[in-house]
């Protein structure tokens, strides 16, 4: 299944939409089946983000420093620059402003190391990824959007869904994690829950999407409308995260491994915030799944053309910083 992976997904959306738009009435109930199929996933996610690695990952410091200032200087300053020319519709750029601020910490590891990126360096970074999105992304929405955030948004819904759908899913997994390192019991439980990613994306995708299709009415041409926007960030991305790989000298397994890591978004971990908003920006969840769908497109594409971006004869390590 992780072979044919993004020919499930696509497939999984598609019938999501079909249903969505055939049998609207189904989306009431479908929509309370999102946090259990979603928590499920979270929690298999979270498993494959090793707790262990946190402070490991500090030790490889040009490389979390590179991954540091790609999703969070560089990227910022790219979504600044687009989100002048988004759609004024407030659920569509509390949609985008959601998935695009939030770097993804687990298929990631998967296309990276299928275009020869380090994925071992990724994977051990990753835990601070996560904590750190957790931490700049209430400053990043407030100084995009400032008090017009905070007058639509609801905190209770908010907080509720971080909490239940994002720490004890992770609290959960990294216990997984301990019990695996010690008892070969828990190793087994780990590898089997593990083999659930890919069903459980595709369900978490048929149920997200049918539920909330309904709810778009007037907002579905502006979601189409940031399409565009998702493609140009993944092309400006993969020129930006090879700058910042030659300005910290790494090599080319690692500065792959950058300019993934600069792309992918955690669209996953933000979906149950989008979530959580009210009825009025019903649409952001769908913005997010929708970056979902484009971004599981470019990473095929990523896999081919990223090799010859940074490619081992040109190791970043003996190019010119850029200035």
């Amino acid at each position: 299944m992780e072979h044919h992976q993004v020919a499930i997904y696509l497939g999984a959306m598609a019938a999501g939409g079909l249903l969505g738009r055939l049998a609207p009435q189904a989306g009431p109930g479908l929509e309370h089946a999102i946090n259990p199929v979603l928590g499920a996933l979270l929690f298999v996610t979270f498993l494959q983000v090793p707790a262990a690695e946190l402070f490991r990952s500090l030790r490889d410091g040009r490389f979390l420093a590179a991954a540091l200032v790609v999703n969070f200087v560089v990227v910022p300053l790219v979504v600044a620059a687009m989100f002048a020319f988004l759609p004024a519709d407030q659920a569509v750029r509390a949609g985008v402003l959601l998935v695009l601020l939030c770097p993804c910490v687990d298929y990631v590891i998967v296309f990276s190391g299928l275009a020869g990126g380090s994925s071992r360096r990724l994977l051990a970074v990753s835990p601070l990824l996560l904590v750190a999105q957790m931490v700049a992304l209430p400053v990043f929405l407030y100084l995009f959007m400032g008090s017009e955030l905070a007058d639509i948004v609801d905190a209770g819904p908010f907080l509720k869904a971080f909490v239940v759908l994002i720490l004890i899913p992770l609290a959960l997994a990294w216990a997984l994690q301990a019990w695996s390192a010690r008892r070969p019991a828990g190793q087994k439980v780990s590898d089997v829950a593990t083999t659930t990613m890919v069903p459980l994306m595709a369900a978490t995708m048929v149920t997200v999407v049918a539920s909330q299709v309904p709810k778009l009415d007037d907002s579905l041409i502006d979601v189409v409308a940031v399409i565009p926007f998702y493609a140009a960030f993944l092309v400006i991305m993969a020129f930006s995260g090879k700058g910042v790989a030659r300005l910290f000298r790494l090599d080319a397994p690692a500065g792959r491994a950058i300019v993934f890591t600069g792309a992918t978004r955690n669209s996953l971990v933000v979906l149950p915030l989008a979530l959580a908003l009210p009825d009025a920006l019903a649409a952001a969840a769908v913005v997010v799944v929708t970056q979902t769908l484009v971004e599981v497109l470019g990473m095929v594409t990523y896999v081919r053309l990223v090799p010859r971006l940074v490619p081992v004869g040109e190791s970043a390590a003996n190019e010119p910083a850029v200035p």
